[in-house]
């Protein structure tokens, strides 16, 4: 869910361009200036990938790049920091399952 308006306490909302990307088969809403993982959240994906060994659920957990908990694939390129990349118009991301080595 994005703020929508000011209020007294928050400064005014400004977007980029609002773009579309597809995320697992579903387009959705995005603008330009967020990252990747912000358009997800914002359109209620949590699980961007599930471990190898016990397929356990992995999301946006540090936002800033260290964790790489927030894997995804985009434009079929695989293991990309959804949080640290910006969406751009008509990109492709899909949520990973690893693979055991």
């Amino acid at each position: 869910m994005r703020i929508e308006k000011s209020t007294s306490l928050l400064p005014e909302v400004k977007r980029g361009r609002k773009v579309q990307i597809t995320v697992d088969g579903k387009p959705i809403e995005a603008f330009e200036g967020e990252t990747v993982a912000a358009a997800m959240m914002a359109s209620g994906f949590r699980v961007f990938r599930t471990t190898a060994k016990d397929k356990m659920p992995r999301g946006m957990y540090c936002g800033m790049g260290i964790c790489f908990e927030c894997l995804v694939t985009i434009n079929g390129v695989k293991n990309v920091r959804a949080c640290l990349t910006p969406v751009t118009d008509g990109m492709t991301v899909v949520t990973q399952e690893e693979v055991a080595a």
